[in-house]
């Protein structure tokens, strides 16, 4: 049952930040090996951690446009028109976020610049597993296609029959992923960051995943771009006792039924309150099929935190930083200016957090773990490098050669200086 605390400090907090060293470096040593293995032997490595950890002996490891037609067809009209309709406000959310290249002209002879260019071709792990997330392929693929990559890779894991979840498949062709591979797990990280016969190497990884997924981004930083090193899903609720305690619970149990370690917190100014959220989670839990999952995170990560005062409440959310963050009051944009650390804002009694997941628009892959405070939301960003220019003119270089020698000399860098002065023609 969820834990109900009367008094609340950052440091009861430890669960967005929680860490098992001793397994993790466990999990490190057996993704170097896979990452090892797949950088050294390529489709076959990926075709024997196939059979190995999904159970499934495939002839090819790319998805055919014709398993893409028959899942779209698999897949009713209704799901379809939510799926085009999301896209849509998805799409008129990121649009906004589109830099444009600029041009400063100082004086005469001196141009500088900026020059926006999308990368060439971006990875999309889309997980598999205990469910399937059609929503996270739109959320990854569609700010990647604003921002003009031309080539989206997407791996996924298969079914032991060798299938890819219709849906996900079905999300895919109307977000415009270009190709589409049965891997997962590290190994699926791996082919991306390296490439193999099959599967090209891309310049930027993006998507969530399991906790070997999480330490294969990890190793493969450098070697590639990824979006962030997520953990566990985690929502914090902050409620006047005037809400439905029935809605609060309901959205706490939102992402507890992620996975066992996810994180579902509520600070709220009221025991009896607090009480009847307990109270009707517990009675929501039984009616969950993933009762047990949601049970696990619930019993072991979820806390309701007493604090004398909402603007407290806020107060210590901007500490926490998290994931998800409900604020469930009467009039939630008062608190927005008060707001500095979150990945995704959810204002009022009227927009829980799925409704972020699958349709508003604003991305759904956030930062976690504290993360938010430094990182934002996956956005057209990602997708991009910025480049700067310079132009002088031979005259306008004149103007500033001996503040520019002097500087260099200052910093002992007489090269630098030289590659300036010698065109004045002083050595």
């Amino acid at each position: 049952m969820i834990q109900i605390i009367d008094t609340a400090t950052v440091s009861d907090f430890t669960i967005f930040t929680r860490e098992d060293e001793a397994k993790n470096e466990e999990i490190e040593k057996i993704v170097e090996g896979i990452l090892e293995n797949v950088k050294k032997n390529g489709d076959s490595a990926l075709y024997e951690y196939c059979e190995k950890f999904d159970k499934c002996k495939l002839s090819s490891l790319q998805v055919s446009e014709e398993e893409i037609e028959e899942a779209f067809r698999e897949t009713d009209d209704y799901f379809i028109e939510t799926l085009r309709q999301a896209k849509e406000n998805i799409a008129a959310f990121h649009s906004r976020q589109v830099r444009n290249n600029f041009v400063l002209t100082k004086e005469d002879g001196i141009v500088l610049g900026q020059k926006i260019t999308p990368v060439e071709r971006a990875g999309l792990y889309v997980p598999g597993g205990t469910a399937a997330y059609p929503s996270t392929v739109l959320m990854d693929a569609i700010p990647a296609q604003i921002a003009g990559v031309s080539e989206i890779v997407m791996v996924t894991p298969p079914s032991p029959e060798g299938k890819i979840n219709p849906a996900i498949l079905t999300a895919a062709k109307i977000a415009g992923v270009t190709k589409i591979f049965k891997v997962g797990g590290a190994q699926a990280i791996a082919a991306l960051a390296y490439g193999t016969q099959s599967i090209p190497k891309v310049d930027k990884i993006v998507g969530p995943g399991n906790i070997f997924v999480a330490t294969a981004k990890k190793q493969v930083y450098g070697k590639v771009s990824i979006d962030m090193i997520a953990g566990p899903s985690e929502i914090l609720v902050i409620a006047e006792p005037t809400c439905d305690p029935a809605n609060v619970a309901a959205d706490l149990l939102s992402q507890a039924e992620h996975d066992k370690m996810a994180s579902a917190v509520l600070i709220t100014t009221e025991r009896a309150f607090a009480e009847q959220v307990a109270a009707e989670i517990e009675r929501q839990l039984k009616l969950l099929p993933r009762e047990e999952i949601a049970r696990t995170s619930i019993d072991n990560n979820g806390k309701i935190f007493l604090v004398d005062s909402i603007k407290t409440a806020v107060r210590l959310s901007n500490e926490i930083a998290p994931e998800h963050l409900e604020v469930c009051v009467d009039d939630p944009f008062a608190l927005l200016p008060e707001i500095k650390n979150a990945g995704s804002i959810f204002l009022g009694k009227n927009v829980p957090e799925a409704l972020g997941d699958y349709f508003a628009g604003p991305n759904h892959t956030l930062p976690t773990s504290g993360t938010a405070r430094f990182s934002s939301p996956l956005s057209v960003d990602d997708f991009i490098k910025k480049s700067s220019f310079i132009y002088y003119s031979a005259d306008a270089l004149e103007k500033s050669h001996e503040r520019i020698e002097d500087f260099a000399s200052r910093e002992g860098l007489q090269a630098h200086g030289k590659s300036i002065g010698i065109r004045f023609k002083k050595f």
